[in-house]
């Protein structure tokens, strides 16, 4: 009899931890940092599909964004963090600076994305020829060489890279034109193009109150808020939807999976991203 009280006492314990332990990294990822894994690559050079960091969920304050969505129990931000849903709700706020490069959620599908903030409330955007424009004034760019990629299936969805250099066979080099970009408050950061595309001109977009314009670095290879939410697109993000700033890189892995170490870019490990 006593074997088996100290049985059962032993597999209530065992429940008791797993439950805290839970319960503490559910705070820790609400609260100060959620783990991210880039899945595409709208934002090479800068992230690279496989790049795995944290995103900093301190540095913009909280909203119902920053409750995690449980898809697979049918938990939603929103149910969870249903205080904080409103008409860009947000308590210990801060303004988020034009460069960061920013996990948000998407206004219509609710998904993660990650891109670079370029319009604040009030700004104009355009992009004439594959030149950005804010407040109709064309910001700074400098050819920086070439971004050279294997042509070769990448992640755990197999996505081939678009290249500039034409179709290329599996393993061959896949090339893309690489630029400097300056931003009107002097953040500097590469993009990269694939030649003329649709998305190189765009009508002016001004940007809504308490609402931001997002872009991908990979510029040709987006669907950021140059694409209206109708067509699938980001479109305008509401102040409530930032998640958080991405600051640095942890670890990054070339593979199908993060767990494949012998696949991890060595180069990438606690990398700054700017």
């Amino acid at each position: 009899m006593a074997a088996d009280a100290n049985k059962g006492n032993a597999v209530v314990e065992t429940i008791k931890t797993v439950v805290y332990a839970l319960l503490i990294a559910g705070v820790f990822r609400t609260v100060f940092f959620q783990p991210f894994w880039i899945p595409s690559g709208s934002m090479k050079d800068t992230l690279l599909i496989g790049d795995f960091l944290f995103v900093n969920k301190m540095a913009y304050g909280y909203s119902y964004a920053s409750c995690p969505t449980i898809r697979p129990l049918g938990i939603d931000a929103k149910g969870l963090c249903a205080f904080l849903d409103g008409d860009n709700t947000r308590i210990m706020g801060s303004e988020p600076e034009r460069g960061d490069v920013i996990v948000f959620r998407h206004p219509v599908n609710g998904s993660d994305y990650i891109k670079r903030l370029i319009g604040l409330p009030g700004d104009t955007v355009q992009m004439k020829n594959g030149v950005l424009h804010i407040n109709g004034e064309a910001v700074k760019l400098e050819n920086d060489g070439t971004f050279v990629e294997p042509a070769s299936p990448q992640g755990p969805q197999g996505l081939r890279p678009r290249c500039e250099n034409g179709p290329v066979g599996t393993g061959g080099d896949c090339m893309k034109s690489r630029q400097i970009e300056t931003l009107p408050n002097g953040v500097e950061h590469a993009v990269l193009n694939i030649g003329n595309q649709s998305s190189d001109n765009t009508p002016v977009y001004t940007v809504p109150a308490g609402h931001y314009f997002f872009m991908g670095d990979n510029r040709d290879n987006s669907t950021d808020s140059r694409v209206p939410q109708q067509a699938g697109g980001v479109g305008f993000v509401p102040y409530e939807n930032l998640i958080g700033r991405a600051d640095r890189i942890m670890f990054s892995s070339a593979g199908r999976s993060m767990l494949a170490f012998w696949t991890w870019r060595s180069d990438r490990y606690l990398k700054g991203i700017e």
